[in-house]
């Protein structure tokens, strides 16, 4: 007898409503809990409350706005898919009104990072007297419990599901859309989800521990360097075990997360490399 996880989870929290739903609780949860970390870290070295509320509001703006535009330039489609005189697939620049609707899903991790460094670039310019190390040292465990609780929402909105598989922790995903059979597919597969979820909660509880406890902080850009790895090279892995998100990623030997996480992960290694080389040279 195979045993499997029976998903039926439904993130809509009043009948009939598509919002609120739980996956936007667990995205402001990530967030909040995000805010307290980042807040602890901010008052140890006695940076004014109003300085954190600057930068929240940054945050969550990039994380927003990048994280959609990311998935309307490296996941969506950019026309319309036409069949038999039909629409088959709506294409986000021949629908441009479609791009503001993030209440239908669809955002990318990888366009809230590049959303965010660019913010908190202007951030440091504009509103912080530190450096911009200095601060993205501090981003990186808030941020790596933000995207925690996102995954956990791509769980309950069944989506970004995995390949289908006989392991015993194996989802059905209840109400999982399979755009290839164009029905309901509630066939066991890889809780690719919570992997990815799994991971950003351990690196989460590294990156603190690299901050408090062994005060790699002192390092500039070794607490950073270390997030980039983790949550990215976590990433690359999980992957693996993904449904592609784009018809290329079912011809190309990586997909087009792997293809993104990688500059990423080479940039945390640079990272951890000079700060560890600046450290033994100050020795």
């Amino acid at each position: 007898m195979m045993l499997f996880i029976h998903w039926a989870v439904d993130s809509q929290l009043i009948d009939g409503w598509r919002t609120p739903n739980l996956y936007g609780l667990l995205f402001v949860s990530g967030i909040v809990l995000g805010y307290f970390v980042i807040r602890k870290m901010f008052r140890a070295e006695q940076v004014e409350d109003k300085v954190l509320d600057t930068l929240v509001t940054y945050m969550v703006l990039a994380t927003i706005i990048g994280a959609r535009l990311g998935h309307v330039l490296f996941y969506g489609p950019y026309w319309d898919k036409i069949a038999h005189g039909q629409i088959v697939e709506r294409g986000y620049f021949s629908h441009p009104g479609d791009i503001i609707k993030i209440w239908e899903g669809g955002l990318a991790s990888h366009g809230a990072a590049f959303a965010i460094l660019i913010a908190l670039f202007i951030f440091t310019k504009k509103v912080s007297n530190r450096s911009y190390i200095w601060i993205l040292d501090r981003i990186a465990a808030p941020v790596a419990i933000a995207a925690t609780f996102i995954r956990l929402g791509n769980l309950v909105n069944h989506e970004m599901v995995g390949y289908v598989t006989d392991v015993p922790w194996a989802f059905e995903f209840q109400y999982f859309f399979n755009e290839a059979i164009g029905n309901y597919d509630p066939t066991p597969r890889h809780p690719a989800q919570l992997y990815e979820a799994i991971c950003y909660f351990i690196s989460f509880w590294l990156l603190l521990y690299l901050y408090w406890k062994l005060k790699k902080w002192q390092q500039p850009g070794f607490v950073f360097g270390s997030f980039l790895i983790l949550i990215f090279g976590a990433r690359i892995i999980c992957e693996f075990f993904k449904l592609g998100q784009t018809a290329r990623d079912y011809t190309l030997p990586l997909n087009t997360g792997q293809l993104l996480s990688i500059p990423l992960v080479i940039a945390g290694i640079y990272l951890v490399m000079k700060a560890n080389q600046k450290a033994t040279h100050e020795a």
